[in-house]
């Protein structure tokens, strides 16, 4: 998955703003208590991020 397709459903799912916010600002004890900006920093797989994401937030199936 492309960084820019990840940005792009974490937009659709929680907003524009809401999504930067957390992707700064949340960790994710999935990615290895980081956030979003940290692990894509660290070389984790966007896809990875998605799915963790997903986990946390309960994204429902047919959106992830």
């Amino acid at each position: 998955m492309r960084i820019t397709v990840f940005r792009r459903l974490m937009a659709d799912e929680f907003g524009a703003t809401r999504a930067e916010m957390l992707a700064k600002d949340h960790v994710l004890s999935g990615l290895g208590g980081r956030t979003v900006e940290e692990a894509l920093e660290a070389g984790v797989s966007a896809k990875e991020i998605w799915k963790q994401v997903c986990t946390e937030f309960e994204v429902p199936a047919e959106r992830r």
